[in-house]
């Protein structure tokens, strides 16, 4: 059942940030942002044509490339754990990784860029910068779950 539950945790992420790039790329314009949550959150369109914080953005190939082999490496690691057997902090965090690169590496592929739509309102200009996408914070929490697991097991 856990393996069940994982693949559709896989395929949430992907449909719900595919879901929402979708929208902000159809209702809003780039470089646009609108303030939720008491201007907590800025709500932006842009195009990320590197991997994270925009790095390597002049070779995109690469970038894509890159993103294949680790979807690869990840999809295999994700099959591995399906077997319901060991560390869940570990499997978990495969599988938000997962989720999260299939996305983005999508984007890259169907549109040359990855849609980001998210950044913090706060006072540090540097951070407020930062656009995020849902992807990218399940890839986030994803890493720090297995590194976390991969701790707790000595790997």
């Amino acid at each position: 059942m856990t393996a069940v539950i994982m693949a559709a945790a896989v395929a949430a992420i992907f449909s719900a940030d595919l879901y929402i790039k979708n929208k902000i790329e159809k209702n809003m314009q780039t470089g646009s942002e609108r303030a939720v949550l008491g201007g907590r959150l800025l709500i932006r369109k842009y195009h990320n044509r590197g991997a994270a914080l925009n790095l390597g953005k002049s070779h995109p190939g690469v970038i894509t490339l890159i993103s294949l082999v680790l979807c690869a490496v990840l999809t295999a690691a994700f099959a591995l754990g399906l077997t319901g057997r060991g560390n869940a902090l570990l499997r978990w965090g495969v599988t938000l990784l997962l989720g999260g690169a299939f996305s983005n590496t999508y984007d890259r592929l169907k549109r040359r860029y990855v849609v980001d739509y998210v950044s913090f309102g706060v006072k540090w200009k540097r951070l407020r910068r930062i656009v995020f996408n849902l992807s990218d914070f399940c890839i986030i929490i994803g890493a720090v779950f297995v590194t976390l697991g991969s701790i707790k097991t000595g790997n």
